[in-house]
């Protein structure tokens, strides 16, 4: 892994046939988050697509692995444990290198280590729910985790948050500061989900599914899910917070 700073242009615009709505009542969050007044485009200037770098030097050893960078020693975590690795590409599918990724999630009992969750599922002593790495050459990254539990949440009478982990990507630019969700393949509370349901587009919903990978899990010991990040394009990974484009 180097250093030197990935190669950037202007950005490719956001499709917005793809993306959801910022007003979707059944997500009752989005009630109050969605803007008022009609969205302003703006070009790209050289604070957007410029910076940030990241050197790998300032990432400890254990950063990317969940089940050990807050367990006691001698100690691990309880659940189903995983692999989740993959690349995060441009639209040309050209991997991004040196890029940071930061992961956080709740634990198997689908709670999170966070003063405001007050969910009755316990929290375990030996799991932090967060990670960080630096995208490869090619843009490949991996986290070692543990599989997170569903949880209700005060959306609707009876929802549940399917099982997933909340990705932070710092691209190439300034202004690709993004936050996305992946899911697992076959969760069934995936397709009940209000969040999700506000995607009207069938494949960018498979976009945000990580898929089960056989041959790289390790046996006895860890199951592999696949998870590829698209940064920007029209085939870009659905984010949360960059309707505009990425």
């Amino acid at each position: 892994m180097t250093n030197k700073p990935p190669s950037a242009g202007g950005f490719f615009p956001r499709n917005f046939q793809i993306h959801p709505p910022a007003y979707t009542p059944d997500y009752k969050s989005s009630i109050a988050r969605s803007p008022k007044l009609a969205l302003v485009s703006i070009g790209n200037g050289i604070s957007e697509i410029a910076g940030p770098v990241f050197g790998h030097e300032e990432l400890g050893s254990t950063d990317n692995d969940l089940i050990q960078n807050y367990s006691a020693k001698g100690q691990s975590p309880i659940g189903e444990r995983i692999i989740v690795y993959g690349r995060l590409m441009d639209e040309r599918g050209k991997g991004i290198e040196g890029a940071l990724i930061e992961i956080w999630q709740a634990n198997s009992a689908g709670r999170y280590r966070h003063t405001k969750d007050k969910y009755i599922g316990p929290l375990d002593p030996n799991f932090g729910g967060c990670g960080r790495t630096i995208t490869g050459e090619d843009g490949q990254y991996e986290f070692r985790t543990i599989k997170p539990g569903p949880y209700p949440w005060p959306n609707g009478i009876n929802d549940w948050r399917p099982s997933h982990i909340h990705f932070s990507l710092f691209g190439p630019g300034f202004s690709q500061r993004l936050i996305t969700q992946m899911y697992f393949e076959g969760d069934p509370l995936i397709k009940i989900c209000p969040i999700v349901n506000t995607i009207p587009d069938k494949e960018a919903i498979e976009l945000l599914i990580a898929r089960l990978d056989m041959a790289n899990t390790i046996p006895m010991d860890t199951l592999a899910y696949e998870f590829n990040l698209v940064l920007r394009g029209s085939r870009s990974t659905m984010f949360e917070n960059r309707p505009e484009g990425n």
